[in-house]
């Protein structure tokens, strides 16, 4: 039986392609599943911050209806004591007195009316407050209802793909063993270089599969012929020719 050194490069290429394609699936589910968390978490991290609004929106309408209590009972006082000076004032002895007297009643009309308006402002900020609040709660029904789907949604991929990635991975560790050492650190070198994980690439339209950059016909021809290991001189991954590509597949379980 032959040894991985006494592959030909047409074998050595088929099983690094092989595994690109085993490990691109992989890729492909954690990619799938690992967008669900980060909405989830999203979500969560948005109600948290909904749920801390409203805990600041209730500490300022409790605040303002202290403040509208406080100036209630200034009013109230303010009008007691207008009634006290009235009634002084019908035992005043001289002018001076009835003077002093109305002065002081005119200062607590002046307290009301200055009450009254801070009790009209206060209770036009209090409703303002007050529909925050709704629309606050409101938004976090919406959003705990938008997390529900989520979760059951990441619930249900993570079921439904559980079976698969752990077949998935078997296949992979099968399919690098499979694989020339040497190739097999540089398609692990290629794979952490770049975000979509691709080390091998076909060439499509006359250019690198990876980068997009045109290979030129002499180069694409060497490809073909699969007498030597070819990387893109622009990007560096490993290229393979379109008809390969298309014979190498993912065997189902």
């Amino acid at each position: 039986m032959a040894t991985v050194k006494d592959f030909s490069v047409e074998e050595k290429l088929t099983a690094v392609l092989a595994l690109q394609k085993i490990d691109s699936k992989i890729d492909e589910i954690r990619t799938m599943k690992g967008e669900l968390p980060m909405e989830v978490k999203d979500l969560e991290d948005e109600i948290e911050g909904l749920q801390t609004r409203i805990t600041n929106i209730d500490a300022e309408i409790n605040s303002i209806n202290t403040f509208i209590e406080q100036k209630t009972n200034g009013k109230k006082e303010a009008q007691a004591l207008i009634k006290k000076y009235e009634k002084q004032q019908d035992n005043v002895k001289n002018n001076r007195e009835f003077e002093a007297i109305n002065k002081e009643i005119e200062m607590q009309e002046l307290e009301v009316r200055l009450n009254e308006k801070h009790i009209k402002d206060a209770t036009f900020e209090l409703r303002d407050r007050t529909n925050v609040q709704i629309k606050t709660q409101e938004k976090i029904k919406e959003v705990e209802e938008a997390l529900k789907v989520k979760r059951v949604e990441l619930e249900k991929i993570s079921a439904e793909t559980e079976i698969e990635e752990k077949a998935l991975a078997e296949k992979s560790d099968e399919a690098r063993s499979k694989v020339d050492p040497r190739l097999l650190t540089a398609y692990q070198r290629i794979r952490k270089s770049y975000r979509n994980g691709l080390a091998v690439v076909p060439i499509h339209r006359d250019s690198c599969g990876g980068c997009f950059n045109v290979i030129p016909p002499q180069r694409q021809s060497e490809i073909r012929q699969h007498k030597k290991i070819i990387v893109c001189e622009h990007c560096g991954r490993i290229l393979v020719d379109s008809d390969m590509n298309d014979k190498v597949s993912i065997k189902k379980a």
